[in-house]
């Protein structure tokens, strides 16, 4: 499938009446939790990202957690930066390992890293941090190691 950012963007609001955003090859697009599955296999089927490269997250603090999810189409050059933002405190987001096998161990390193749970995920247990692990999500802002003292 040839498809280009800008009518992929056009598909994007036809189906999902978003308005993504488009910067040359990257078409980022905001998404409701609820959307997240729904618009990966859509990604997955009708825009032909095939390819996950990468899923992760970043804590906005006080306004919460966002996940992030680039995808691409590796034929077309077009890359689908899918973005949600769970809501202060809520750290539930649907999985994608139905949609992208390599989202699997993605979800478990966020689920590690930041205390994500990610709904209907297979397997979803520690994959960097040991099961003894107690300090809490290690990349989330309100982390604090009281238990070493910083390298200087």
């Amino acid at each position: 499938m040839s498809l280009a950012p800008a009518a992929a963007a056009d598909l994007i609001r036809q189906t999902f009446g978003i308005e993504p955003r488009v910067e040359d090859r990257l078409v980022t697009v905001p998404l409701a939790r609820e959307q997240w599955p729904d618009f990966g296999r859509f990604a997955r089927e009708t825009l032909g990202c095939l390819y996950l490269n990468f899923l992760s997250a970043i804590d906005w603090k006080a306004e919460g957690i966002e996940v992030i999810c680039r995808v691409e189409n590796l034929a077309t050059g077009v890359a689908v930066m899918m973005r949600t933002k769970l809501g202060a405190g809520e750290l539930r987001c649907p999985t994608l390992v139905d949609v992208w096998a390599g989202a699997n161990w993605m979800e478990r390193e966020a689920f590690d890293m930041f205390g994500l749970t990610f709904d209907g995920h297979p397997d979803l247990r520690r994959l960097l941090l040991g099961d003894n692990w107690e300090l809490g999500p290690p990349l989330r802002k309100d982390f604090v190691d009281s238990g070493h003292v910083p390298y200087r």
